[in-house]
C-alpha cells in the first residue's frame, strides 16, 4: 500500500508508475474521494468544537441556576448531526482504504519499460549441454521410469496434478535439505510456516485483492497459500521490530496450491504449471537502506544453489508491465530446459520497499517517530521447477538421470531410474 499522503501530494509520481505498468486505472476518483475525506473530516472536527463549547456553556447556565433546557436540546440536534456525519466519514475512509489497496507499488527507476519480451537479460551463466541423442522432456522421462503419473492424478484430484514416486521423492527432499543449508549460510532462518491463512495476511502482502482469483479458499473464507511468503510476511504483522536487530531473514519450506486461473491451455504438459507444489521461500525484513543489499543476497542464494546444482540458466530484470502489483523491482533466473529448448523462470526475488509493510503495519522506532520496514522475498528452491531442470539436463542416453553431484550425498545414489 502506498502512503495516502504520496498520492495526494505527488500523483503525478503515482500516475507515471501506472502508466509504466501498463494500467488503464485513473487516480481521479481516488482523489476525489480523498477530498471528500478531508471536507468531512474538517465538518465533524468543527462540529465537535462547537459541541464542547456549548457544553461549557451549558455548565456555567446550570451552576448559575439558569434555564438550560433550549440549549441542551439544540447540543442533542447537533449530536445527532455529528453521528451522521461521523457514519458518512467512516464510509468515505472505507472507500478510500479500499481504492488505495488497488494501487500498484511504485516502480524502482533501473526496472526496464515495457513488457514481458522487454525485460533485460543481465547474464548468462553455464552452458547448455549438447546431447548425442535426441533428448526428452521431463514428462516423457518420467514416464518411462515410472516417476511421475499424471492420469491417476487426475483421477484423484483433477487435472494439474501428479504423483511423483521412487526417486524424484528422494530428490525432492534432497533439494530441500540442500537448500536450507544454502540459505541458512546467507543467515536465512528455517521456518515451517502454516499453510492456511486468514484474509488479512493475503491482503497485508498485497496478493489481495489483485490476485484472488487464484487463490483456493475455504466455506469460512481463509485461504491455502500459493508461496510461503505471505505465513513470513504475516509473522510480523502489527509489530514494532528492533531497528538494531534488522535485517530479520527467514526461510520457510510449504506446499503451496494455486488455482492457474487464465492459465488454460498453457504448460498443461507435465509438472511445469500444477496446481499444488512445494518451495523454500527467503523472505527479509530490513530498514530502507539495507534494502538494496537485500535484494542482492537473495539473488546471490539464487544462483549459489544453480550454479552448485549445474543448470545453465540466465539472469533477467523483469519490465515494468510484468511486474506483480507489491514488486517495485524483480530478478528472474531462467533455467535451460532441453526439452523445450528454452529458458524457464525457476526462481524470482523481488524488493517490495514498504509496500507490503504499510499494509502489515510492520514497523521499527527512530528519534523521529515510528518508520515502515521494507521486505524482500525470493524462491530459494522452487521444487517442482528444479526436479525438472535437472531431469532434462542430467538425462542419459540410456533414458536414465545422473544425480548432480552436489546432491548425491542427500539422495544417497548417483542414478534416478538407475
Amino acid at each position: 500500500m502506498l502512503d495516502i499522503k504520496l498520492v495526494r501530494s505527488n500523483p503525478e509520481v503515482v500516475r507515471a508508475a501506472l502508466q509504466r505498468r501498463g494500467s488503464t486505472q485513473s487516480l481521479d476518483e481516488f482523489l476525489a474521494v480523498e477530498a471528500e475525506r478531508r471536507r468531512l473530516t474538517t465538518e465533524v472536527e468543527t462540529m465537535r468544537a462547537e459541541r464542547k463549547t456549548a457544553s461549557d456553556e451549558i455548565a456555567k447556565v446550570m451552576k448559575a441556576g439558569g434555564d438550560a433546557g433550549e440549549a441542551i436540546a439544540a447540543m442533542r440536534t447537533l449530536g445527532d448531526t455529528i453521528k451522521e456525519h461521523e457514519q458518512e466519514l467512516d464510509a468515505v475512509e472505507a472507500r478510500l482504504r479500499e481504492m488505495l489497496l488497488d494501487i500498484p507499488n511504485l516502480i524502482l527507476d533501473d526496472v526496464p519499460d515495457g513488457g514481458e519480451e522487454d525485460s533485460v537479460v543481465l547474464r548468462h551463466v553455464g552452458e547448455p549441454p549438447t546431447f548425442d541423442f535426441e533428448p526428452k522432456d521431463h514428462l516423457d522421462l518420467g514416464l518411462a521410469l515410472d516417476l511421475i503419473d499424471m492420469e491417476r492424478a487426475a483421477r484423484a484430484s483433477g487435472s494439474r496434478f501428479a504423483y511423483l514416486k521412487g526417486d524424484l521423492v528422494l530428490l525432492q527432499f534432497a533439494l530441500v535439505r540442500f537448500g536450507f543449508e544454502i540459505v541458512a549460510e546467507k543467515g536465512f532462518r528455517p521456518v515451517l510456516p502454516p499453510v492456511l491463512v486468514r484474509e488479512e495476511a493475503m491482503y497485508g502482502t498485497g496478493f489481495f485483492p489483485t490476485d484472488r482469483a487464484q487463490i483456493y479458499q475455504t466455506t469460512d473464507g481463509d485461504c491455502l497459500v500459493g508461496t510461503s511468503e505471505v505465513p513470513l510476511a504475516a509473522m510480523h504483522m502489527e509489530e514494532f521490530l528492533e531497528a538494531d536487530r534488522l535485517p530479520l531473514r527467514y526461510a520457510g519450506y510449504s506446499t503451496c496450491f494455486r488455482r492457474e486461473a487464465g492459465a488454460a491451455g498453457k504448460d498443461t504438459r507435465g509438472i511445469l504449471r500444477v496446481h499444488q507444489f512445494d518451495k523454500v521461500e527467503m523472505f527479509s525484513f530490513c530498514l530502507p537502506e539495507q534494502a538494496e543489499f537485500e535484494h542482492q543476497l537473495i539473488l546471490s542464494a539464487e544462483e549459489d544453489m544453480l550454479q552448485l546444482l549445474g543448470i545453465p540458466y540466465r539472469v533477467v530484470n523483469i519490465a515494468a508491465r510484468d511486474l506483480g502489483a507489491p514488486a517495485a523491482k524483480k530478478y528472474d533466473c531462467e533455467a535451460w530446459l532441453p526439452g523445450q529448448n528454452r529458458y524457464r523462470e525457476l526462481t524470482s526475488c523481488s524488493n517490495c520497499t514498504d509496500y507490503q509493510a504499510r499494509r502489515l503495519n510492520c514497523r521499527y522506532r527512530t528519534d523521529k517517530g515510528p518508520r515502515f520496514v521494507h521486505t524482500l522475498n525470493g524462491t530459494a528452491i522452487a521444487i517442482g521447477r528444479t526436479i525438472i531442470a535437472i531431469m532434462e539436463n542430467y538425462q542419459r542416453a540410456d533414458g536414465t538421470i545422473a544425480v548432480p553431484k552436489v546432491l548425491r550425498p542427500y539422495v544417497g545414489k548417483e542414478t534416478l531410474g538407475g
